[in-house]
This record gives structure tokens, C-alpha cells and sequence, in this order.
């Protein structure tokens, strides 16, 4: 493929999701809107007008708000690529380069390339970031983080992010110019080993930095959800209650870890809202995808997608029109693995943006599977209360455009999923 013609192909697939996306999100508001005032017949003994009403209005402005950053992203990634701001950085950071020792300079140049590019990006991701938590969040009732709580956890994300990302990005960008023309396999089983590392680390190490986690006290709700999992055959290191109300007061419950690192992790925000038989059906959902392999099929779906990924940025790597084509001139003097690896970066989302409805359906029925697992060992008028609640408590809306739905949701809508139920 030559330069121009990948030129075209990038620009073209931008267009095209662009407009699928504006299309999509034009019609999820005005659907959500012109619902507003009318509780759907489903609903109506158990689901207030005002409720509803608030669920649509917090889905039309963080819909709204969506296609400004969608725009404002759009254009930076044009930027960065077709108008040649990476080149212009690349270009900046040979000059600095330059003046490090010669035994430094290749990977010296590479790592500040990436920490420069990820600097910028998220000084200009920052004011979206800003605005959605401390105006759209906010306004709803839903954040609760201070300033200082938030620059607190922005500095540790930041030391953490350096401490974890610098050595595995050094680590696959020697390998990329040492280990040969095989060089991606090398790197995609790095890859795959620094991510099981994280799962067995995250919930003992790095968790703990942003969030305090308190055994279960609740001696009865304790005793319901051991002997739902001595039924279900799992086995957790512990159970643990977090304190998820110090930013939000979105409600939720989740698995973490691997293997026997497994922890079970209730929010605080959801025990305040849920009975004890709710909270079980809650618990026998997540058990569901483990029963039925959900998280196992992902993991190995995950190890498929990165190794075809690696094999694709290996051969694209060795041709000059990738760079060219994407806004950049590759280097003569310096490797070029930092700039093929952010080009890739930037570019496959936006190819890859076409699978996400395949992707969505998938996930989706995956929860039905779930839903059904703990309607089999819970209780499915339980699970269904405790479905109701949450999704009142997050402001989700019960009116979602169905095509949209059908393209981005990873969980059925509320009415598809009660009615599974059988509520």
C-alpha cells in the first residue's frame, strides 16, 4: 500500500465512524428526550416520574457532552497524524536527544518520545475530565470527591502509571530492535505476562493506594453470600467492603484478582442500597460469568486479539508508507520502534471501531447467561429489585434508542433484562 493510499483508507474509516458515532448519538438524545415525561407501562409502580425524568436529562447531557469530546478528540487525533503534530514531537525530540550519552541516546529518545506524547494527551484530555466530574457528575449528585481528593489520586495514578509502564514499555521497545524479525512474539508474551502480573498485584498492591477495603462485618449478609458460593463451587481469598462513597455515589460489586488472588468487593454505596437477598442475586450475577467461563473466554480472547495485533505492528513497522501514510517521517539515524508503536496505537481504534456492535452483542449475552445463572441460585425477583435500584441510583435511562443500544451497549437495557427475569 502506498503512502496516499493508506492516507485515504485512514481518512475515510475516520469519516465513516464519525458520522456512524454523531448519527448514533444524535439519536440516542432525541429518543431519551422525547420520552422524558412518561414513565414506560413496564415501570410504573415502581419507578417514580421525577426518577425518570432524571435519568433522562443526565443521559441527554452527558450524551451532548459526548459529541463535543468526540469532536475535540477527533480533531486532536487529526493532529497528531494527517496534519503531522507527531512528527513535529518526534522531530523535537531527536534535537533533544542529541545531547545524552551515546549509549543512552536511542532508548533515552523512545521513552521521552512516549512520556511526552502521553503528557500531552492528557494535559489535553484534562479539562473534559475536569468538567465531567466537577459540573456534569456533580449536578446530578454523583460526585464526591474533593480537589484535594482528586489531585491526590491524579499524583498517585501518575507514580504508579510510571512505575509499571517505564520498565514494560523500555522492555518491549528493546525488544523490537533486538530480538529480530520475530521480535512481536517476544513482546506479545511480555505483554500477556505483565498483564497476568497485574491481576494477581492490583488487588493486594496497587487497590489499596486509591481506596480503603474492610473485611465484611455484616455477620448475616456474610453467613447468605459464603453459602451462595460454597453452592456455586468458588472459592475467594476474602470478602471486603469498599469505600467507594468518597468519589461517587454510583453503587457497584466486582470480582478482583486471579487465580487464587480472587477477592470478592462490595462498594459501600451498594450495601447502603441493596437487602441482603438483593445483594446475594447481585453476587450469584457475577458468579454466572465465572460458571459459564465468561472471564476465561475474555482473558484468551484478549491473548488471541494482542498476538494478531503484535504480528500486524511487526510487519508495519518495517514499512515506510505506514509512517508516511499516518503524518511522519520515519527516522534515518533513530529507531523508529516509539513511532510505530504510537502510530499504531492511534490508528487501530478507529479501524478497529467497526467490530464494536459484534463485540456488544457478545457481551451481552453473556449477561443474559448471567442473569440466569442467578435466577438458578439466587433468586431472579431479587436480582431483578436490586437491577431496578441500581439502575435508579445510576440514573440509567429505562428509554434508550434500541439501534443504539443494539450498537454500544454491553449490558441489555433494563426492560430486555427484567423481562428475561421474568419481573
Amino acid at each position: 500500500m502506498s503512502p496516499q493510499a493508506l492516507s485515504l483508507a485512514f481518512a475515510l474509516a475516520l469519516a465513516a465512524s464519525l458520522l456512524i458515532k454523531f448519527w448514533l448519538a444524535s439519536r440516542q438524545i432525541r429518543h431519551v428526550a422525547r420520552h422524558r415525561d412518561q414513565v414506560p407501562a413496564a415501570f410504573a409502580g415502581s419507578v417514580t416520574l421525577s426518577a425518570h425524568r432524571k435519568a433522562a436529562d443526565y443521559t441527554v447531557v452527558r450524551g451532548r457532552f459526548g459529541l463535543l469530546t468526540l469532536a475535540f478528540e477527533s480533531a486532536v487525533l487529526l493532529g497528531w497524524t494527517l496534519l503531522g503534530g507527531l512528527d513535529v514531537l518526534n522531530q523535537a525530540l531527536l534535537g533533544a536527544a542529541a545531547g545524552l550519552p551515546p549509549s543512552w541516546q536511542a532508548m533515552g529518545y523512545q521513552l521521552g518520545l512516549v512520556a511526552a506524547f502521553l503528557l500531552i494527551g492528557a494535559l489535553l484530555d484534562l479539562p473534559w475530565s475536569l468538567w465531567n466530574t466537577f459540573r456534569i457528575e456533580q449536578a446530578f449528585g454523583f460526585n464526591r470527591m474533593s480537589w484535594r481528593l482528586w489531585l491526590a489520586d491524579a499524583v498517585k495514578g501518575l507514580i504508579v502509571g510510571a512505575l509499571l509502564g517505564l520498565p514494560i514499555l523500555a522492555l518491549i521497545l528493546w525488544l523490537m530492535g533486538a530480538a529480530g524479525p520475530r521480535w512481536w512474539l517476544w513482546a506479545w508474551a511480555t505483554w500477556m505476562g505483565f498483564n497476568l502480573l497485574v491481576m494477581v498485584i492490583y488487588p493486594s498492591v496497587i487497590a489499596p493506594l486509591f481506596n480503603k477495603f474492610e473485611p465484611l462485618t455484616d455477620a448475616s449478609l456474610k453467613d447468605r453470600v459464603e453459602r451462595l458460593m460454597a453452592r456455586c463451587g468458588f472459592a475467594a481469598k476474602g470478602l471486603f467492603v469498599m469505600d467507594g462513597s468518597r468519589r461517587s455515589a454510583h453503587g457497584n460489586a466486582y470480582f478482583s484478582g486471579f487465580g487464587p488472588a480472587k477477592r470478592v468487593v462490595f462498594f459501600d454505596t451498594l450495601l447502603a442500597k441493596l437487602s441482603g437477598p438483593e445483594v446475594e442475586a447481585v453476587l450469584a450475577h457475577e458468579l454466572g460469568h465465572f460458571k459459564h467461563r465468561h472471564i476465561t473466554k475474555r482473558i484468551v480472547t484478549m491473548f488471541a486479539l494482542s498476538l494478531a495485533g503484535f504480528a500486524l505492528l511487526g510487519w508495519l513497522s518495517t514499512q515506510p508508507a505506514f509512517y508516511l501514510g499516518l503524518g511522519v517521517r520515519p527516522n534515518l539515524s533513530a529507531p523508529n520502534d516509539a513511532l510505530a508503536l504510537m502510530l499504531f496505537l492511534l490508528a487501530g481504534p478507529v479501524f478497529g471501531f467497526f467490530v464494536t456492535p459484534l463485540a456488544s452483542h457478545f457481551s451481552r449475552r453473556d449477561e443474559f447467561q448471567a442473569d440466569a445463572y442467578a435466577r438458578q441460585q439466587a433468586s431472579g425477583a431479587d436480582l431483578a429489585s436490586a437491577l431496578l435500584k441500581l439502575h435508579q441510583d445510576n440514573a440509567g435511562t429505562l428509554t434508550p434508542d434500541p439501534l443504539y443500544a443494539r450498537f454500544y451497549y454491553s449490558h441489555p437495557p433494563a426492560a430486555e433484562r427484567l423481562a428475561a427475569l421474568g419481573a
